[in-house]
């Protein structure tokens, strides 16, 4: 029995997948817990469809971020940031700062979580920051933290 597998199986394959399973642990364990649907025709085109569907995304997900990348190394953001005497700030610059500056600055949406600092920006000055875009795209953002009057 051919079946086209809906979600991970152990010892089987991976979700999507068109397998030959003994007729037995089709019918009786993999249908009727939604495991596996039979594979027809119209569910084997919809499995391509469905895969195609799917290589376009990561294909425009890709040339979004390497878009990003680009932009990325040609922009500067200025954050703001109160400090105390010396030139050190109260508390850090944190990643959720960079790229909301970097969204409302320079229209370039990242997530908190792609940006990695080695470490805490603590005072004022200029910094790269490295930022994993996806895709294996990395891309560095250049800061630069000015005093907030």
């Amino acid at each position: 029995m051919k079946v086209i597998l809906q979600k991970d199986i152990k010892g089987q394959g991976k979700k999507g997948e068109l397998k030959e399973v003994s007729d037995g642990y089709g019918r009786n364990y993999l249908l009727p817990r939604g495991l596996a649907i039979e594979a027809t025709a119209d569910n084997i085109n919809t499995m391509r469809l469905k895969d195609k569907a799917r290589q376009a995304q990561i294909a425009k997900e890709k040339a979004q971020a390497q878009e990003y990348a680009e932009r990325l190394g040609s922009v500067m953001v200025r954050v703001k940031a109160k400090a105390g005497s010396g030139g050190r700030l109260f508390g850090a610059i944190t990643s959720k700062e960079i790229a909301d500056a970097l969204a409302e600055q320079h229209d370039i949406k990242i997530e908190k979580n792609q940006i990695v600092q080695s470490e805490p920006i603590k005072q004022f000055g200029s910094f790269e920051v490295k930022c994993k875009l996806g895709y294996e795209i990395s891309g560095i953002i250049h800061v630069m933290v000015t005093e907030d009057k």
